[in-house]
């Protein structure tokens, strides 16, 4: 196997490590709505009297708002180590992602506030509290 087959083989196998990543994500955010969804329709039975429980909502919310910016994160982290490899006419299979977390939009922090993330998890905790102003009236 010359540098430019061994170059595509990792580019081939760091791509599958973010889609993973990207699969991760869309499963946080799919578990996310359908414990959100549930607990509202335990909520909706009469012998749950109490409204604050909706409230104890946005804590998984914002549980699973932190796991999917972990999941961006990384994803972020392993596409530098993409754009890296590409670059390369040989490689040596390294696909370490420690050196890239100094570079712009590479912290956890910038993932977690990520516009897209900000939207749905926002909307979603809007909703919560939507639901609980319902229920307290």
């Amino acid at each position: 196997m010359n540098g430019t087959e061994k170059v595509v083989k990792h580019l081939e196998m760091t791509q599958a490590v973010i889609n993973r990543l990207g699969s991760n994500s869309f499963l946080v955010k799919s578990w996310s709505m359908t414990i959100i969804v549930a607990a509202m329709v335990l909520i909706a039975k009469p012998e749950i009297q109490n409204p604050y429980f909706v409230l104890v909502l946005i804590l998984p919310a914002l549980g699973f708002w932190i796991l999917d910016g972990y999941f961006l994160w990384q994803e972020r982290l392993f596409r530098q180590v993409y754009n890296e490899i590409r670059v390369q006419s040989d490689t040596d299979f390294e696909m370490s992602s420690l050196k890239h977390r100094d570079k712009p939009k590479c912290s956890w922090l910038s993932a977690i506030f990520s516009l897209t993330l900000i939207i749905f998890y926002i909307i979603e905790i809007a909703f919560i509290i939507g639901v609980f102003v319902i229920v307290k009236t």
